[in-house]
């Protein structure tokens, strides 16, 4: 029976890109996992009270995008999921770039085999927004999430941070997430 486990994600984040890196590595390695990659805003994470939510305020849309593609690819391209959540990952902690630009997340999607004009159609149609405003608000409100990443196994959520790479080794990947669960 598979280690069964969910894991919040947002790409600006160095810790997140960390631990996907491990779980990535590890299922890639052929890590028994099932894994649950749900979407978490540091964006809407860091509303105020009484402010507009990150959703429906237009001028926080570009902090959403690279999110929102990436849930595309979950749900549309699962079988490119890994490697376009690697290149999103990658697009801003290894070559800095700016994911709040359409070319950049393009770019990531285009070089493993995602046609970016598709994931653009499916983002206009407004229901991967709808899906991270449900998936993040259904994990702060249930699991009382706050960041990222976070670890969610039965009933618990764990933040965890984790301070090194596998580079590339996937049994190192796989008995560190194994620890953490």
């Amino acid at each position: 029976m598979p280690l069964r486990f969910g894991l919040t994600w947002e790409y600006r984040c160095p810790f997140a890109r960390i631990v996907a890196d491990h779980v990535i590595t590890a299922l890639e390695g052929d890590a028994d996992w099932d894994v649950t990659w749900v979407p978490f805003s540091l964006t809407q994470a860091h509303v105020a009270d009484g402010e507009v939510d990150a959703w429906d305020d237009p001028t926080k849309a570009d902090t959403l995008y690279a999110m929102e593609a990436g849930i595309v690819v979950r749900d549309r391209f699962p079988d490119r999921f890994l490697a376009v959540h690697r290149a999103l990952f990658d697009a801003r902690h290894t070559d800095g770039l700016d994911l709040r630009l359409p070319e950049v997340v393009h770019g990531a999607l285009a070089g493993h085999g995602v046609e970016p004009e598709q994931v653009v159609a499916e983002i206009e149609s407004g229901w991967p927004r709808a899906e991270f405003r449900k998936a993040h608000t259904q994990v702060v409100e249930a699991k009382a999430v706050f960041g990222v990443p976070t670890f969610l196994v039965d009933e618990s959520a764990v933040f965890v941070r984790l301070m090194g790479r596998p580079d590339g080794d996937a049994e190192v990947a796989r008995r560190t997430i194994e620890r953490v669960i």
